[in-house]
């Protein structure tokens, strides 16, 4: 079965996310369960979410699902702008609402860097800086 496109092609905060994803060394972009996934051999950002009993509300459409470390986890569940995602939220992942705020691209590629340092490959990892 085909999911929805739950997304805008042409969306602004996309674009800016993918030339942040796609920068990684053997980044790649496919559509999964209607969202854009960034990944590797796994999934390392996901443009857009949902919350658990919220399926049908795109508040959290224009936002990036990530894999941070439990202290930035931890410390970024503390700021009104993150969410819990429903699906990747029990496995450690966060949001970041890119409407909740101005937002601070520096801070969003340390997210997907770090989130990329968490899923990649080490023979990857070790091609970033």
């Amino acid at each position: 079965m085909t999911h929805p496109r739950r997304y805008e092609p042409g969306d602004a905060f996309l674009a800016r996310l993918r030339s942040i994803c796609l920068a990684l060394p053997e980044a790649a972009e496919k559509e999964s369960h209607g969202h854009p996934n960034f990944y590797t051999l796994k999934v390392f950002a996901i443009f857009g979410g949902v919350v658990k009993g919220a399926h049908d509300d795109d508040r959290w459409s224009q936002s990036v699902l990530v894999l941070p470390t439990l202290l930035r986890r931890e410390q970024a569940l503390a700021d009104e702008r993150f969410f819990v995602p429903a699906y990747y939220g029990p496995y450690g992942w966060i949001g970041l609402d890119f409407r909740a705020a101005e937002v601070d691209w520096d801070e969003v590629a340390e997210l997907v860097e770090e989130s990329y340092r968490n899923t990649a490959p080490a023979r990857l990892v070790k091609l970033l800086p």
